[in-house]
């Protein structure tokens, strides 16, 4: 079958290209932004791109089916011919659940935070047991280097988001997953370019509910009210909490030692493994909670899964160091919501802690959230904990501001800028930074290649 799919380049979509080439499906699709790095990851399996949604493409193409991703709305131009001419289309998720997740026993990874990290450490625990399982995921996981695969395994993970699938189908994209076991990581506001409130998104949640059968087990942050909620809207399928008494906890494994290097996992009060790693924040122990117990569901035994967290890489833009230059550190992270901010933050002073090392936070809010401005007000008490805070707008464009960044960050007082020039910024930050800081960048874009800006700069200032 040859599949066209619309909206190619993003994560979601540009993973459901690499698994369709991998199940001989003939692959090409188009995208308003054909570039690297997805661009070449693309071409580099067989798969043909057009820049751009011109109706023209038509012509010639063929295809038996195109598959739409969310960011194609009614008067796009192929769109609208595809109507048009009544030839077939699905859903990026639809068409993922028909032809991938059909029969597979299917682990899904969902929540407001956390799902790309906790996906990651889940399918490594899987393969780390010899499972080999397929999977989909919102980022690349260094463990293997892409964000999707193909296997001949029972098994596949996904990260399950709650994002509406599609311009004509508006429920959320892991109603189509049909999980066996399903993670709940925690459940908070997000998205409000799509969800008027919190109540709105615990109704997806309950309906994701509500495709687990009997046999599946879910796996849920039991600290969360929300969740709570969720569940007790109706629940037919075994429970197991984590991060709670007598569920899935953590605890020191030895006086002295700190538990963002060494923790010991309890399940039912009872020990039952020791994880010892380098990845940091107390976030990342409950994500690690949910891995373990997820896998436990699969046959993966507890002590066999914390010990395999010992080789667990992270992901990519998860606190990836991007270099040092003279003694200063610039690290990556995804966080765009105020409390993955706050988690990013806490989790880095925690392990540099508070004498003689600084944070500088380089944040530039720029989801569809942050951009309505909903949460502009918890920006503050998010960041309260780095020493300098440099914040970013763009002037123009799709990513900017409907509001004053400037006076959202001005509760912070003399220890916060903001800008709607980078390479203000990046003079800023140079400017400041001295031997032993850790630069700590947030952004869930590309942050107009800041990362790189700020390393040159560093550079300079030493040969000056």
């Amino acid at each position: 079958m040859h599949i066209h799919i619309l909206g190619i380049c993003g994560t979601f979509m540009g993973g459901l290209a690499v698994l369709a080439r991998g199940a001989g499906h003939t692959v090409t699709g188009c995208d308003a932004g054909v570039y690297p790095p997805m661009s070449t990851q693309l071409e580099a399996q067989g798969i043909r791109l057009i820049e751009g949604y011109d109706a023209e493409q038509l012509n010639g193409l063929n295809a038996d089916l195109f598959v739409i991703g969310n960011v194609v709305s009614r008067g796009n131009p192929l769109m609208e011919a595809i109507l048009d001419r009544g030839l077939p289309y699905v859903s990026g998720p639809q068409w993922l659940g028909e032809h991938v997740l059909h029969g597979k026993w299917v682990l899904a990874v969902a929540g407001t935070h956390g799902k790309t990290t906790t996906s990651s450490m889940l399918t490594w625990l899987l393969d780390d047991a010899g499972l080999n399982p397929g999977f989909l995921i919102g980022g690349v996981p260094l463990n293997f280097g892409v964000s999707a695969r193909l296997t001949d395994s029972s098994f596949f993970v996904i990260e399950a988001d709650e994002y509406d699938t599609a311009f004509f189908d508006k429920r959320s994209k892991f109603v189509h997953y049909r999980p066996k076991t399903a993670v709940l990581n925690n459940l908070e506001f997000d998205h409000a370019d799509i969800f008027p409130d919190l109540a709105a998104i615990e109704t997806q949640f309950h309906h994701l509910i509500r495709t687990v059968p009997g046999i599946g087990r879910i796996v849920t942050n039991g600290r969360e009210d929300a969740l709570e909620r969720v569940l007790t809207r109706g629940c037919w399928s075994e429970v197991e909490r984590f991060g709670v008494q007598g569920g899935w906890e953590t605890l020191p494994a030895e006086d002295g030692v700190p538990v963002d290097e060494r923790f010991a996992v309890y399940h039912n009060s009872e020990r039952v493994g020791v994880v010892e790693w380098q990845v940091q924040g107390e976030h990342n122990r409950m994500n690690a909670l949910a891995a373990i117990a997820a896998a436990r569901h699969v046959g993966v035994p507890p002590a066999q899964a914390a010990k395999s967290l010992a080789n667990f890489r992270n992901v990519k833009r998860r606190m990836e160091v991007r270099g040092s230059v003279d003694g200063v550190t610039v690290y990556d992270d995804f966080a765009h919501h105020p409390t993955a901010i706050e988690t990013t933050v806490a989790g880095l002073r925690a392990r540099v802690g508070h004498e003689n090392t600084r944070i500088l936070a380089v944040l530039e809010p720029r989801s569809n959230t942050m951009k309505l401005g909903v949460m502009k007000a918890q920006l503050p008490a998010s960041l309260a904990d780095a020493d300098l805070v440099f914040g970013y707008g763009a002037p123009a464009g799709r990513d900017a501001l409907g509001w004053n960044l400037g006076e959202a960050l001005a509760p912070l007082g003399g220890k916060a800028q903001a800008f709607d020039n980078l390479d203000a910024l990046v003079k800023a930050v140079g400017h400041a930074a001295r031997p032993g800081d850790q630069i700590l960048v947030m952004s869930n874009g590309g942050f107009g290649g800041v990362h790189q800006k700020l390393l040159d700069a560093l550079s300079a200032r030493g040969t000056s």
